[in-house]
């Protein structure tokens, strides 16, 4: 089998359906395998898995295990070329997939590569492609200076906003919610690391691959849309206390040890403040937009396991290219093709349709921009 594909899901059985319904939307080349990891979810996401999609093979967990511990549930059985986790809430645009399998073939280098990841108005998810955060990355970052100078090579290195986001590029790390990996660096590197609960994992999983000597790729050509946070919002306390911890676990297995313990200590009490402040703002009914400034929620996470048989002989179409509508873009993007308007913005204090963004999208996004 040449790729696996494993989607943790927790209670987006909606988001799930179209998911999976935008992967074999465009099949029609490279084998594959679909693995949806249930992490117990309540919604009947397993039964219409196995209702509608039955060569999607399925693992059930009895409770929420986390993302990392699900994802390797998979990726140790597995004996694919490549492994791709995909987060449930995405829609695969086009020939996504199949760009980035050829683009992995034809790179042997590449241990690991993302895609151009979009919002569901059409701007660039800047969390796409990024640097590690060491402890002056970050620093910029959670003192709010990266974005008050987005086109500075220093201030702005953890989102990379001085970065054409079009130009295929080397990156410190790439999105989990679209990330493929070598089967060699698997070898090499091991799982997953299972500490980090619903965050973290993939910067961990990127800077292991680095130092081993592979490269990490941010390839634009192929792209996807990410609803982001749909299965955090059935705990969101949760998901921020897991955000910030895993700040504090990955800078205590990467950079705790070369750090003075002076230094330690404030980049932890930092971090425990940024945490105070998120919480803060999550027990009060109706938070200022200071608030939402000063302390922002953490970022999306969907997780989840149960079991049929592979798909044969599935592989994903290519298809004609179409013009990329373009338009003036927002103070932190970085080029005229970062956002694509695809749908009236909704009235404050309303989320967007997801439904009526997927239609939006297929009809102005049928392919990848040349």
């Amino acid at each position: 089998m040449m790729l696996s594909i494993v989607i943790v899901n927790y209670n987006t059985r909606e988001l799930l359906r179209r998911c999976l319904e935008s992967i074999y939307g465009g099949a029609n080349g490279t084998p594959f395998e679909i693995w949806v990891v249930d992490n117990h979810s309540r919604d009947d996401s397993v039964a219409m898995v196995r209702s509608l999609f039955p060569r999607v093979r399925v693992i059930e967990n009895p409770a929420n295990v986390g993302f990392s511990r699900a994802n390797n549930l998979v990726v140790a059985q597995s004996r694919s070329d490549y492994v791709l986790l995909l987060n449930p809430d995405t829609l695969i645009l086009a020939d996504a997939i199949e760009r980035t399998v050829k683009f992995m073939r034809t790179h042997p280098h590449v241990g690991i590569a993302g895609c151009k990841v979009l919002n569901r108005d059409g701007t660039l998810q800047l969390a796409c492609r990024r640097s590690i955060p060491t402890p002056e990355v970050a620093f910029y970052r959670m003192t709010g200076l990266s974005r008050l100078f987005p086109r500075s090579r220093v201030m702005a290195r953890y989102n990379m906003t001085y970065q054409n986001p079009d130009e295929t590029q080397e990156v410190d790390a790439v999105s989990g919610a679209f990330l493929m990996i070598r089967r060699q660096v698997i070898e090499q590197i091991g799982l997953l690391d299972e500490q980090f609960f619903m965050y973290g994992e993939e910067l961990d999983w990127c800077l292991r691959t680095k130092q081993a000597g592979w490269s990490v790729m941010y390839y634009p050509e192929a792209q996807i849309v990410h609803y982001k946070g749909q299965s955090t919002q059935y705990n969101s306390r949760r998901a921020a206390f897991e955000f910030y911890r895993a700040m504090v676990l990955f800078h205590r297995k990467h950079f705790a040890g070369v750090c003075s313990p002076a230094l330690n200590l404030l980049i932890y009490a930092g971090i425990l403040c940024k945490a105070s402040l998120a919480l803060r703002q999550l027990v009060r009914p109706a938070a200022s937009t200071a608030d939402r400034t000063v302390a922002p929620g953490p970022p999306s996470r969907t997780s989840a396991m149960g079991t049929p048989p592979p798909p044969s002989g599935v592989s994903f179409r290519s298809q004609p290219r179409a013009a990329v509508p373009q338009e003036r873009i927002e103070p932190f993007e970085t080029d005229s093709k970062s956002r694509i308007p695809i749908t009236e913005a909704p009235a404050p204090g309303r989320k967007l349709d997801t439904a009526r963004a997927d239609r939006a999208i297929r009809s102005k996004l049928q392919t990848a921009p040349p």
